[in-house]
């Protein structure tokens, strides 16, 4: 008789454990869309895991306050507004909410694909993140001259040493705390530009006896000349051929960043510009980046699709790309569609 009451408590339990980790770490739902959840100051715990329940984070609200309990948090939930998901699990909610994770002490910035230091500076000033120009000021300074509160990361190893941070400020959506410095800010994007730019990527591109520099050099271009990647892939394969031809790349996107506009069709007179960003006077790559690339141009930079063409231009009435083989062709589809 002993002998089945104890297999009989044994059973209730493992039953009540089983129970106990369900509850704590099954999310609710499938779900991942995002709920904007508000503790006001002064909730109880029975207020906060009622008011979780109705809008479905967590299935119970009598276990949800036997797990705060359990861990003595029950004055740890702090108020304010939170973004939580169906998706999360009841341990991960109560983490949130007793580590203070408040989308008040949050916000999101995102950075466009193809915007330079200047353009990403001017953000942050419209958007009251940075009221002064230290973040193009510290983003401007020479590698030489190395200024953040960490090494310099190896992708930098192979850069001129007058170079700065144009090109690896990877273009994403980050979400920073309110009050985080400059520095803050950089560190966050060349940290995402190295996680990005995988072992995979950094084999390919030595493999082709090429400098990481020169890749987002590149890509920095094929960024600003064209939108898909299919394009991409392929004006970079007409790119490295003129490198390799000993022929000039005739970028567009270099007069624009020189002179500081975007034109249809640009003049004889915009093409003899006298900078080193001239791809027209000047043979091979830039001295560097022009703009921030993202990840679809960095890969087409990579691994460029070689064709029959040796030309392209880009519509501007439907963004289409149009290619030629010989420079005759070329000439009559700009006659055609720059008009």
């Amino acid at each position: 008789m002993l002998k089945k009451i104890f297999i009989i408590i044994i059973c209730l339990v493992l039953a009540l454990f089983s129970i106990y980790l369900f509850e704590v770490y099954a999310p609710p739902q499938s779900s991942r869309q995002e709920v904007n959840f508000s503790i006001v100051k002064g909730s109880s715990v029975k207020q906060i895991s009622q008011n979780l329940e109705a809008v479905g984070l967590i299935r119970s609200s009598n276990f949800f306050k036997y797990y705060v309990w359990l861990k003595n948090k029950q004055t740890d939930l702090k108020a304010g507004e939170y973004i939580l998901n169906p998706k999360m699990s009841l341990k991960k909610i109560v983490a949130i909410l007793a580590g203070g994770q408040a989308l008040s002490n949050e916000q999101a910035i995102t950075i466009i694909e193809g915007w330079n230091i200047d353009d990403i500076n001017n953000y942050f000033q419209k958007n009251n993140i940075f009221s002064d120009d230290s973040f193009a000021n510290l983003a401007k300074a020479k590698l030489s001259d190395w200024k953040l509160s960490i090494d310099k990361p190896e992708f930098l190893a192979q850069a001129p040493s007058d170079a700065n941070l144009e090109g690896f400020l990877f273009p994403d959506t980050y979400r920073i705390f309110k009050g985080a410095t400059v520095d803050d800010v950089i560190i966050k994007m060349l940290k995402n530009f190295d996680s990005k730019l995988t072992k995979q990527m950094r084999d390919d591109i030595a493999r082709e006896n090429k400098s990481i520099y020169q890749i987002i050099t590149l890509a920095s271009l094929i960024e600003k000349e064209v939108r898909t990647s299919e394009d991409m892939q392929i004006v970079s394969g007409i790119f490295w051929d003129r490198i390799a031809n000993g022929q000039a790349l005739e970028s567009c996107a270099t007069l624009a960043y020189i002179l500081g506009v975007k034109k249809i069709q640009y003049s004889a007179a915009d093409t003899q510009v006298d900078s080193p960003y001239n791809t027209y006077r000047n043979l091979g790559l830039p001295p560097g980046p022009i703009t921030n690339p993202g990840l679809n141009s960095i890969k087409a930079a990579i691994h460029p699709k070689y064709t029959e063409y040796n030309y392209f231009l880009s519509r501007p009435d439907t963004g289409e790309t149009v290619y030629s083989r010989a420079l005759d062709e070329h000439n009559r589809k700009k006659a055609k569609y720059l008009k």
